[in-house]
């Protein structure tokens, strides 16, 4: 390995060197991280057995080794044995003054932007939540003084001035009902976390859908009848389904689509800024056939009052997304026209919170 061990250790993305027969002769404590295992047990294993590189990068590899000359692969899916694959960009090197070594940097990029709104959403949404939950609480009182007086003006006004009022009442609901909705994300409370049947959550709101704001939608479901219980609130979780479920209600016309699927993924883990791993094998996706989430706004749909709906307050998937967080699991969403795929990951709950007749 060239250089001091401090600044290899340094870099702020896995590294890792091969030799003339792609072995591994070194590796950065991120790239075990990355790898969900330790230098030792890398060192001297030929890269290939141990990191997958969805491309075909055989001739361009052998090429840029032949040549010392970098090559550069962007978008590519990457993973491990210990890990699922996560899509990356990869740059490969010549290393100076050894022959046939090369060195692999490897930058995860959907993983680590979705750990980050992850992680950060608490701290992202709080001085926006803070102020304008202060300014909810001042504005619904004198928001009530005028509903009230447009009622008693109503009673002694024509027809066609009652509209005017009814307009007035009406659009002061509204503005209550959105400022109720900030008061609620900034009070809601830390989960109770136990453990819970996911297919019941999930039940309980395909049937609260399917009476209401999803009544003009097939609601199809397709769950592992297998999967063990979560762990979570089991009310802030049905909160979730709910909002993801009338999104994607919202998203489709009369005759639209939405599946509700369950799965388990064995290995699938979230990796911490502290190296830490946490695994999340519980797997709920929402998928609707709507238009996709609009393209200027696809990065930041987790963030508060961002919505694609021009009437919409964006603090749906902002609370989706901080109670995800709370429950340290983690929320992706995939959208291209015609399908959106909203993906869930949660914990298993441990063997001491099952009670014997769930185990």
């Amino acid at each position: 390995m060239t250089g001091p061990d401090n600044i290899w250790n340094m870099l702020p993305m896995p590294a890792l060197i091969v030799d003339s027969r792609d072995r591994i002769v070194g590796v950065n404590s991120i790239a075990e991280n990355f790898a969900m295992t330790s230098a030792r047990a890398l060192q001297g294993e030929v890269i290939w057995d141990r990191i997958s590189i969805d491309a075909p990068l055989e001739e361009a590899f052998a090429r840029a080794r032949a040549n010392s000359t970098p090559l550069f692969v962007n978008d590519v899916d990457v993973g491990t044995s210990h890990t699922v694959p996560v899509q990356c960009n990869i740059q490969i090197a010549p290393v100076t003054g050894q022959a046939g070594h090369m060195m692999f940097l490897i930058s995860p990029r959907e993983l680590a932007g979705q750990m980050l709104r992850s992680e950060g959403v608490k701290s992202s949404a709080k001085s926006a939540i803070g102020m304008a939950e202060m300014l909810a609480h001042e504005i619904k009182n004198p928001l009530a003084g005028i509903s009230g007086a447009a009622q008693l003006l109503s009673m002694g006004l024509s027809t066609e001035d009652q509209e005017l009022t009814d307009l007035i009442v009406e659009e002061t609901r509204r503005v209550v009902k959105l400022l109720e909705q900030v008061e609620q994300f900034g009070n809601l409370s830390a989960p109770q976390m136990k453990a819970v049947n996911i297919h019941d959550i999930l039940d309980r709101a395909r049937r609260s859908a399917m009476l209401g704001f999803g009544a003009h939608m097939a609601i199809v479901e397709e769950y592992d009848p297998s999967l063990p219980m979560a762990l979570g609130d089991a009310d802030q979780l049905l909160q979730v389904v709910l909002n993801l479920l009338k999104n994607a209600s919202e998203a489709s016309d009369k005759n639209g689509k939405i599946t509700i699927k369950s799965f388990y993924e064995h290995g699938f883990r979230l990796r911490k800024q502290s190296g830490s791993g946490q695994a999340l094998p519980l797997q709920i996706e929402i998928i609707d056939d709507g238009p996709g989430l609009p393209q200027d706004i696809k990065g930041d749909i987790f963030d508060p009052f961002v919505s694609g709906r021009e009437n919409g307050t964006g603090l749906g998937l902002a609370l989706v997304s901080k109670i995800m967080s709370d429950h340290g699991g983690w929320i992706a969403v995939d959208s291209i026209p015609g399908q959106t795929v909203f993906r869930l990951s949660l914990a298993r709950a441990p063997l001491h919170l099952i009670e014997p007749e769930e185990a």
